[in-house]
C-alpha cells in the first residue's frame, strides 16, 4: 500500500491535540460515572467505535492506494521552426518601439506557450541560417531571441525561399528520413512581407506537398515607416528617405498556398493569441509510449467505513445512571 500524502508536522500536532482532548473527555466521563457510583463499561463500546472511525478518517485523508495495475502514458508534441526576417526594414518604427523589438517580445510569449514542443529558430534576409536547432530548452531559445538584430545576416534583400528550404531540410533530418504528410510539423514565418526571391513558389509547393503547416505573421503597417541608419534614416540613390511598408499580400499568398493562416502585428492589431490557438489545434505526434505501474487512490473505502461507524454510534444508546 502506498500513500498519496504523508502526515507532516502540522497534521501530527493537530492529531495529537485531538487525541489529548478526547482522552480528557473520556477521563471526565469516567470520573462522573465514579461519582455517580455507576459502571463506565457501557460507554467503552462507543469509545472504541469513535476511536476507530477517527483512525479511518485519518487513513482516508492520507490517500491510501493499493492494487497493481499498469497505465499507458503517451508523450505528444510538435516540431516548430520559427523563421524571423532580419532585413534592415525590420528596424522600422511604425510598430513601436520597432518591428524587430516587438517581434522579440512576442516570441517569448510564443515559446512559453509551447513548452512541451520542440522549437527551432531560423534567421534570414537574402540568406537563411539556423540560429537554434529544434530544442525543448526554453532558456536557450529565449537567449537566442534576445540577441536577434539585423546585422546578424547579409542584407541584400529578402528571400522567403531560403528559410523555407532550410526549415524543410532540418525537419526531414529530425525525422531521420523523408517527411511525408507530417501534420505535426510547423513553420512560422515572421516578416514585413517584402520578398524579392524567385524560388518562393517552388519552396511553398514543397511545404504543401509534405503536409507541413505554415503560419505567417506580418509585422508593420500599410502606412509604413522610415528605417533608422546611424543617426539618420536610410535613403535611396536619389537621397530620398526610404519608407518601408507591410506587404501583407505576399505573406497571405504564402500561407494560402500551403494551407496555413496569416496573422498580423501592427499598431492596432496583435494576432499572437489567435496564432497560439491555431497552433494548438494542430495535432501533435506521439513521441514516446510507455507503460507505468499505477495504483488508484482508495480513500473512499476508509471514509465509507468511518461514516458507517459514526452512524452506528448515533444509534447506540448507553445509560450511565441507573435509578
Amino acid at each position: 500500500m502506498t500513500w498519496f500524502k504523508s502526515i507532516g508536522t502540522t497534521e501530527a500536532i493537530f492529531i495529537g491535540l485531538f487525541i489529548v482532548a478526547y482522552l480528557a473527555y473520556i477521563y471526565r466521563l469516567a470520573t462522573i460515572a465514579k461519582r455517580l457510583k455507576t459502571s463506565f463499561r457501557p460507554l467503552l463500546l462507543k469509545v472504541l467505535i469513535r476511536t476507530l472511525a477517527f483512525a479511518l478518517i485519518i487513513f482516508a485523508l492520507m490517500g491510501p492506494s493499493f492494487g497493481d495495475t499498469t497505465k499507458e502514458v503517451k508523450s505528444e508534441g510538435k516540431d516548430i521552426y520559427i523563421a524571423v526576417d532580419l532585413s534592415l526594414s525590420m528596424n522600422a518604427q511604425d510598430v513601436e518601439p520597432s518591428r524587430l523589438t516587438k517581434v522579440k517580445y512576442e516570441l517569448n510569449n510564443i515559446v512559453q506557450a509551447f513548452s512541451s514542443d520542440r522549437i527551432g529558430l531560423i534567421i534570414f534576409s537574402s540568406e537563411a541560417f539556423i540560429q537554434c536547432p529544434l530544442t525543448y530548452d526554453q532558456s536557450a531559445l529565449n537567449l537566442f531571441i534576445s540577441t536577434l538584430k539585423t546585422d546578424l545576416v547579409p542584407n541584400a534583400g529578402t528571400d522567403f525561399s531560403a528559410p523555407l528550404n532550410i526549415a524543410m531540410e532540418k525537419l526531414e533530418l529530425a525525422e531521420g528520413g523523408p517527411i511525408t504528410q507530417q501534420k505535426s510539423k510547423i513553420i512560422l514565418m515572421i516578416s514585413d512581407g517584402e520578398d524579392f526571391g524567385e524560388e518562393t513558389d517552388k519552396a511553398a509547393k514543397k511545404v504543401e506537398s509534405t503536409g507541413v503547416k505554415l503560419f505567417a505573421i506580418g509585422v508593420g503597417t500599410e502606412k509604413g515607416g522610415r528605417i533608422p541608419e546611424g543617426n539618420s534614416y536610410k535613403r535611396d540613390r536619389n537621397g530620398q528617405e526610404v519608407i518601408t511598408k507591410l506587404n501583407s499580400e505576399s505573406l497571405r499568398k504564402l500561407a494560402a498556398n500551403t494551407g496555413g493562416s496569416y496573422f498580423e502585428i501592427n499598431e492596432d492589431q496583435n494576432d499572437v493569441k489567435r496564432l497560439i490557438r491555431a497552433i494548438n489545434e494542430v495535432e501533435g505526434e506521439v513521441r514516446d509510449t510507455r507503460q507505468i505501474d499505477a495504483s488508484a487512490n482508495k480513500f473512499y473505502y476508509f471514509l465509507g467505513a468511518a461514516i458507517l461507524l459514526l452512524i452506528l454510534d448515533a444509534f447506540i444508546r448507553r445509560k450511565t445512571l441507573r435509578l
